[in-house]
């Protein structure tokens, strides 16, 4: 039976990172965060790339991240908010495996996300402004490459994961 790698897509703080290692361990397949990539083979953090390189920079970081990543088989990638941002990762995510989208309301991310420093785009004045315009460019590229949607707020992760293998399994995916 072949088995295909799924991609983890959607906003930060939708629950990409919580959601992958669960269902990896699930399907006995190998768990990666490309965020975590990214710093583990440049040595620095997701701020200190964008303070250095900016936005764009970082962009082409995970660009060559995302296309290594996406080849691998037996694989749940949990992918950065802004992976959509760029065209070759939606191409290759929508080619090269299953893709699911976590959705969560804008107002559930601003509460999980209020404390955290490491994600540059929210270091601002106004992250809920922020994370309302990163959703409302990047909501129709969710959508469009999802082969999956599912609904992250107030549903136990493991409801969710269990949501995604029985959907993998209805399409023989796993």
């Amino acid at each position: 039976m072949h088995k295909e790698s799924i991609f983890l897509v959607g906003p930060m703080g939708a629950g990409k990172s919580t959601v992958g290692k669960l269902l990896a361990e699930k399907l006995h397949y190998q768990f990666v965060d490309s965020d975590h990539e990214i710093e583990a083979k440049t040595g620095a953090t997701i701020p200190m790339i964008f303070d250095i390189e900016g936005e764009q920079g970082f962009r082409n970081r995970e660009a060559l991240m995302i296309d290594e990543l996406s080849l691998k088989s037996e694989v749940v990638l949990a992918t950065g908010g802004g992976v959509v941002e760029t065209e070759s990762n939606r191409q290759h995510l929508r080619t090269r495996g299953f893709v699911v989208y976590l959705k969560s309301p804008v107002e559930a991310l601003i509460q999980r996300t209020r404390h955290d420093r490491n994600r540059p785009l929210l270091q601002t004045g106004n992250p809920a402004q922020v994370l309302k315009d990163l959703m409302e460019r990047r909501e129709p590229w969710y959508l469009e490459m999802a082969d999956l949607v599912i609904e992250t707020q107030q549903v136990p992760v493991h409801r969710v994961v269990k949501q995604i293998i029985d959907r993998l399994e209805s399409e023989k995916i796993v």
